[in-house]
């Protein structure tokens, strides 16, 4: 009976041991649409997605700027946008909204460089508040705990109150570079590549950052990790935004 079970658990591409669930990107989620944007963007960092309306936080490393991008679903056309960038500080990370917010770290292209977070107006995307980080903050998200950050591929974790006080900081024990990050309820999610750039995901619960769930991720058609830049997750719906101009998004239901 056990046999049966585990070559069961097998062929569905999910492995529970030791209360980790281990799956694919392909077992677990079927792909139900693809949407060109239809603007470049330049490099994709970050996105957010609430009912039509998508936000895309884009660098432009030669012309220097960054920008926030509203995205209409599921024409892919662009409506509105943002430059984002303070003097030296272009790179806009991984995004995420809360309320009528959107969070936003806007950072300098150097590992160590120092790092402005953003609070802006989903709606007209103007800031609303910001503090300051001596680090290179790749991508937020916002939660119950207040929120979390990932320096540059998030091998430094930190944990701010939405004032800006540091809550906490240590060293991810998850090899997974992420460039995204996302609350599921209570649960960390981030989403990058791996050091061989292979695709993936981890379900990560806080504080203790113990992986719950890990996924793996293929690739696009142009060869591109599913998981290498934007990711939103939630209710049975994973939306992905991987690659550079033409940037299509690849929205994935829960099977």
């Amino acid at each position: 009976m056990l046999g049966r079970m585990r070559l069961l658990m097998l062929a569905l591409g999910t492995m529970v041991t030791w209360g980790q669930r281990v799956d694919t990107l392909e077992a677990a989620w079927k792909l139900h649409a693809t949407v060109t944007v239809q603007a470049d963007l330049h490099h994709v960092q970050g996105i957010d997605v609430e009912g039509q309306t998508m936000w895309v936080s884009s660098v432009d490393r030669k012309a220097r700027k960054g920008y926030l991008s509203v995205v209409e679903l599921p024409s892919g056309r662009v409506v509105k946008q943002v430059e984002v960038q303070e003097g030296d500080r272009i790179h806009p990370g991984g995004i995420m909204l809360e309320g009528d917010s959107i969070w936003i770290p806007v950072a300098e292209y150097d590992r160590d460089g120092p790092t402005t977070v953003q609070r802006r107006n989903k709606k007209t995307l103007a800031v609303e508040a910001s503090f300051e980080v001596q680090d290179h903050i790749g991508c937020i998200a916002a939660g119950r705990m207040g929120l979390v950050g990932g320096g540059w591929a998030s091998r430094t974790l930190y944990g701010w109150t939405r004032e800006g006080k540091e809550l906490w900081k240590r060293a991810n024990p998850i090899s997974t570079e992420w460039q995204d990050l996302k609350m599921d309820g209570d649960m960390l999610v981030g989403a990058g590549v791996t050091k061989e750039k292979s695709g993936a995901m981890d379900w990560v619960s806080l504080p203790d950052l113990k992986v719950v769930r890990h996924l793996t991720a293929g690739k696009t058609d142009r060869g591109v990790a599913y998981t290498n830049e934007g990711m939103k997750i939630g209710k049975g719906r994973l939306l992905l935004l991987p690659e550079d101009a033409p940037s299509r998004l690849f929205d994935f239901r829960a099977r």
